[in-house]
This record gives structure tokens, C-alpha cells and sequence, in this order.
């Protein structure tokens, strides 16, 4: 096997954590960081017989990590090295080494704060500045000050600014390593794009398959284009020696397995990807890349309380970073769809995501932490003063904290469910009401994608018509698991059945939080009601701010409780219901746009609601018609 570029400087790394707390590597992608390191820090002494635990932005990352370094060991995953993901851990008795995705360290804290079973936390591909990723090391710096001054950690990534976060880690030393990449040839366009992305990068896709060999990487923005990308590919028509292979965090591990494994002999792939292929994962064969040079990222805006997806476009060591898979193995080329003059008005680097993403999950964590004021934690961004009091105002709303900003017992219970506080608060609410499971079945479906397809620009927005198809879907046994193709009909909708299946494994992987809380005052069955009337409730209980009331005279035109207006796009036959309860909308300038919601009956807002109603009188001068107006 050849040498990894990262076995030059593990001596170097080994000593600096043999003589001290802290170290930052910067290696670029392919140079080995994530599956050697933590192989090669196993035997150190300083460990004592404590784990190392190696943090990977995505779920797809941490599974492809462990899997490789198991591996490398001749071993299967759970024995020395194991995963954790969301709802799904595959660890052993035997396990040294953890591969976690960010949101699970913070988890592990709040359970044991000295991490006393854990020697190393290692920070991997920390230059994505995740939110999670922000908190994680914040908290572990907390811990390590208070409690652990023998716990190392260490921060890896392919590009950082190195001087900030060595300062934060008290001076850490910096050890570099050079890649190994061979030249690759850059192309640009001559002028500006004009045609849809799709079409753009499917044109370019059919040009380079004549002019160049071995397999292609493609990053697009999301799944909405991989999928057009994919549909224009296979109606012009592929040899039979080329394998379509999309690849982005909602596939099914298989379908990223396919995506990540080379070719077999005689075949070439083109793998349709995200921005998860950008650092996270080797992906086998790869000579050309073709970059569209967007991606989509949420954005918060504490003044209305709502997040959007922008489509925005990369920046410069995004692009450099896409560049480089081309060299990984041999000489390659990248085909960037944009000019060389737009390239030098790319942005450097990205943004982290804690300047402008949803703070709530953030402020109920430190809160559990006990930590009541941010600042006295270390940060290398701080959060944003009016996301946060956005994010305790919603938090105190849904009683999580007190007035004074503590952790209420409520709070303590809801932070110990792996979802989003609306909806660990909504799963907990409605366990009293006998709505338990259905909460899970909720929870579920809104925190996987939309178990739903349709053609392009398709939308249906009533929960309900989810909900009834996962419960078609369950009766006819698929969610044991049969197969039989990817989609199937019902009711003249076409249901994803790999996310009909992740969104059933997701419900019973929340049931058990439920069953756990059933003690606190709760009449509580393993299947109780299930009427569709209660969606609007069970929405209230998350979304209290986007409970909405048709404006009179409108088509489709709602007032949020919290002020704001949304409406939808074009009609739809819930647009008609007199008052719903907002679950997904895209905030905008002045309307939002909704794109998942249930109807509510009035009576039910009097009755579970009645804490959020206030009567308020007002009168004012109305000076177009010269009337007092009550």
C-alpha cells in the first residue's frame, strides 16, 4: 500500500500530544487525516485506557470513516472502531475508537461532563464551521477547564485559519502536511452562464464523457437538481459502461455505498453529489470534476423567526477543495460553469453557520450546560446577540426555560430528545393528550425528507396527505422492510419508499422517549389516536408563533400569530382552510411561502391554546376615511 501523506508528520503530532493538551493539523483532502490519526494515536500511553473519539460533520462521513478503519484493522464495525449517528450506534465492548457526528458529543456531555470514559476528542474537517461543531468544542474546552486538564483534543481540517483556532485551544501547536496531488487542468467558461444549471451541467457531462476517461464527480446545489440532472442524462441516453450514481445525506446507506465504491472493471461513473463530497469522503476512481459552483445553505433571520434555503455560490476554497478530487490518483481536469473573472469575486471562505442559523437547539444545550450567559463559554465566533434572545424568547414560549432564562424540568426532559426543542417539546406535550405516538409519527416525518415526489415544481402542502401515505405504507407491511423499486403509488401520489422506511424506523426510534416520559402524568397506549384532526394540535404545541388565520377576501393569504404574513405560491385545497398551523415555510421580504402545514379547528385553539390567546382593545385614528376606528 503507498504511503499516505500524512504518515510524515504522525511523529511530530504524536509528541505534541504526548507534552501537551492541544494540537491543530491542517492536511488537504486525500492525505489521510481522518482513518490514520486516530489509528496511529491508539497505543499512546497518556490515553490510559480511555477512547478517542473522532468528530465527523455527517452521517455519511462518520459511517464511511469507521468502515474504512475497521477496514484497515481486518475487522468489522463494532469491534475496535464503532460509530454513533442519530438513532443509530453500532459500537461494542471492545471499541477504542468512535466515529460521532457533531450533535452526539454535545449529548454525551450533558450525560457524563468529564467525558471520564474518553482520552482524545478528536475535531475532524472543523473548517465547515458547523453549529454543532462551534458547541461541541465549546463545551469540551468548558469540561476539559473544569474537570479534565488531562483531556486532549485535537482539531484537523483541509483548510482553517489556523491562528484562530490555536489561540482559542491556549496556543496549540500547528502541524502542517502537504497532499499529494497531482496537476489538474482547470477549465472555465468563456462567458457568464445563461441556461438553467441542470441543463448547463448535463450539456457538459455529455461533452466531457467524449473527451475525457475514468469517472466524473458533480456538484450540484441539492437534490431537486441532482434529480433533473439525472432524468436529462438518462433521456439522452448513457453507454451501458456508464453507472448514474447520485450521492447526498438522505440516500440509503447503500445508495452511498455504490456512490463512494470505484467502478467495476470496464465501467466509469458519474457520481451526481452535494457538497458532502467536497472533504468528507473518498470517492473511489474520480478523474474529472465538474463543478456548478452553488450550493444551498439555511439562513435564520431572528426578525422574523423563519429559516430559508438560499442557492448561493461557493467560495474560493470550496472551489479549490471540489478541484482537488480530480487529482487524487493520477492527472485529471476541472470544469468550472463559471468565468475567470467571476472566480475572483468568490467570496474566500464561508461564513460558520453560528453568524445566521436557528440558535434555539444552541441556547437550550448551554442552558442544560448551566451556562446562562453565552460569553462565558469559549467561542471563535460568538453567537449573534439577537439570535439568541430570538432563540430564549421561542424557548421560554414553549416553557423549556423560565422567565429568567433557567432550565425548567420540562426543559431537562426535552433536551434528552434527539430532535429539535419544538419538537421534543411537542412529543412531551402531547403524551398526556394520547397523542404520543402520533407526535412520534410527526416528529418523524418532518425531520426526514419529504416521503412525497412529484414531477418539477409539484407541491402539496397538507400534512395530512403524508401522513396518510405512511400509514398505507405501514399497513401493507412496507415498513418491514419489503422492497420492490423506489416509489409506489397511492392515492394518486408517488411515495419515496426508502424515506417512507427511514421515517418509520425514525418513529420507533423516538418511541421510546415517549414511553420514558409516560410516567410523568400520561395515559399512554402503544397505537392511540390517530385521527387527522388532531395535526393541527399536535403542530400548535411546536409551532405556537406560525399559528395562522386566513385573511378575509385572499386567496391563500395567512397571519402568523407572530406578526408575519405567508401564503401559498398557487392554490391548493388547504389554502382554503380558515385557520392552520404552520410546520415548513421559506421566510421572505414580505409574504413567506408555505410548504407544510395542518388545518386547526377554532375550538381546539380555545382548548389547548387558551395560554397563547390575549383580547386586545384598540382604537385609532383612521385618516384616509377621517373616522375613529375601534
Amino acid at each position: 500500500m503507498t504511503a499516505l501523506p500524512i504518515q510524515s508528520v504522525l511523529a511530530q503530532l504524536q509528541k505534541i500530544l504526548r507534552d501537551g493538551q492541544h494540537a491543530v493539523l491542517i492536511a488537504p483532502p486525500g492525505a489521510g487525516k481522518t482513518t490514520v490519526v486516530p489509528l496511529a494515536l491508539l497505543d499512546e500511553p497518556w490515553l490510559q485506557d480511555r477512547r478517542i473519539m473522532m468528530l465527523e460533520p455527517r452521517r455519511v462521513a462518520a459511517r464511511a470513516a469507521a468502515r474504512r478503519m475497521a477496514t484497515m484493522l481486518g475487522e468489522s464495525v463494532g469491534e475496535t472502531v464503532g460509530y454513533r449517528i442519530r438513532f443509530e450506534t453500532k459500537v461494542g465492548a471492545k471499541t477504542w475508537i468512535e466515529v460521532v457526528t457533531e450533535g452526539i458529543l454535545a449529548r454525551l456531555l450533558q450525560h457524563d461532563p468529564s467525558l471520564s470514559g474518553y482520552g482524545l476528542v478528536i475535531f475532524d474537517e472543523f473548517h465547515e464551521r458547523s453549529l454543532h461543531a462551534d458547541l461541541a468544542l465549546a463545551l469540551t474546552l468548558d469540561a476539559q477547564r473544569a474537570l479534565r486538564n488531562d483531556l486532549r483534543i485535537l482539531v484537523m481540517s483541509a483548510t482553517l485559519d489556523c491562528v484562530s483556532v490555536a489561540e482559542l485551544l491556549s496556543d496549540a501547536p500547528v502541524v502542517s502536511c502537504q497532499g499529494r496531488l497531482f496537476p489538474v487542468d482547470t477549465q472555465y467558461l468563456d462567458r457568464p452562464r445563461s441556461m438553467p444549471v441542470d441543463q448547463a451541467v448535463a450539456q457538459m457531462i455529455q461533452k466531457v464523457l467524449t473527451l475525457k476517461s475514468g469517472s466524473l464527480l458533480v456538484f450540484l446545489p441539492g437534490m431537486a437538481e441532482i434529480r433533473r440532472v439525472e432524468r436529462r442524462l438518462l433521456q439522452s441516453g448513457l453507454g451501458s459502461d456508464v453507472l448514474l450514481a447520485p450521492l447526498h445525506g438522505d440516500l440509503p446507506q447503500q445508495a452511498q455505498d455504490v456512490a463512494i465504491a470505484p467502478p467495476a472493471t470496464g465501467k466509469r461513473k458519474i457520481v451526481l453529489s452535494t457538497a458532502i463530497a467536497e472533504t468528507s469522503l473518498t470517492i473511489e476512481g474520480i478523474r474529472v470534476v465538474i463543478d456548478s459552483g452553488l450550493m444551498r445553505v439555511p439562513r435564520f433571520d431572528p426578525r422574523t423567526g423563519l429559516t430559508r434555503l438560499d442557492t448561493i455560490k461557493i467560495t474560493q476554497d470550496s472551489a479549490e477543495q471540489r478541484r482537488g478530487r480530480a487529482g487524487r490518483l493520477e492527472p485529471g481536469a476541472c470544469y468550472r460553469l463559471w468565468t475567470a473573472a467571476e472566480h475572483t469575486t468568490l467570496l474566500p471562505r464561508r461564513p460558520p453557520e453560528i453568524l445566521d442559523a436557528d440558535l434555539a437547539p444552541l441556547m437550550l444545550e448551554l442552558a442544560a450546560w448551566g451556562t446562562g450567559d453565552p460569553r462565558d463559554l469559549s467561542w471563535l465566533d460568538s453567537p449573534p446577540v439577537g439570535a439568541l434572545a430570538q432563540a430564549k424568547e421561542l424557548l421560554i414560549q414553549l416553557s423549556l426555560l423560565d422567565e429568567a432564562g433557567k432550565i425548567t424540568e420540562h426543559g431537562r426532559r426535552a433536551a434528552d430528545v434527539p430532535l429539535h426543542p419544538r419538537l421534543a417539546h411537542m412529543v412531551l406535550k402531547t403524551i398526556p393528550l394520547g397523542l404520543g405516538h402520533l407526535a412520534c409519527e410527526v416528529a418523524a416525518l418532518l425531520g426526514e425528507r419529504d416521503i412525497l415526489r412529484g414531477p418539477s415544481g409539484w407541491r402539496n402542502a397538507d400534512l395530512r396527505v403524508r401522513l396518510d401515505a405512511l400509514h398505507e405504507f405501514q399497513a401493507r407491511g412496507q415498513g418491514r422492510g419489503t422492497t420492490g423499486g423506489n416509489a409506489w403509488q397511492s392515492e394518486g401520489v408517488t411515495v419515496d419508499r426508502a424515506v417512507a422506511q427511514r421515517v418509520v424506523r425514525a418513529t420507533q426510534q423516538i418511541q421510546p422517549y415517549v414511553d420514558r416520559n409516560s410516567a410523568h402524568g400520561s395515559r399512554q397506549n402503544s397505537h392511540d389516536r390517530h385521527g387527522f384532526d388532531e395535526l393541527g394540535i399536535l403542530l400548535a404545541c411546536a409551532y405556537p408563533d406560525r399559528i395562522a388565520k386566513r385573511q378575509p377576501g385572499t386567496a391563500g393569504r395567512y397571519l402568523l400569530a407572530n406578526g408575519r404574513g405567508a401564503g401559498f405560491s398557487e392554490h391548493e385545497p388547504i389554502s382554503s382552510e380558515g385557520y392552520l398551523v404552520i410546520a415548513d415555510l421559506e421566510g421572505g421580504i414580505e409574504w413567506a411561502r408555505i410548504f407544510l402545514a395542518a388545518p386547526i379547528n377554532p375550538s381546539d385553539l380555545e382548548n389547548h391554546s387558551a395560554d397563547q390567546i390575549r383580547e386586545i382593545e384598540r382604537v385609532e385614528w383612521n385618516d384616509e376615511a377621517k373616522v375613529v376606528r375601534a
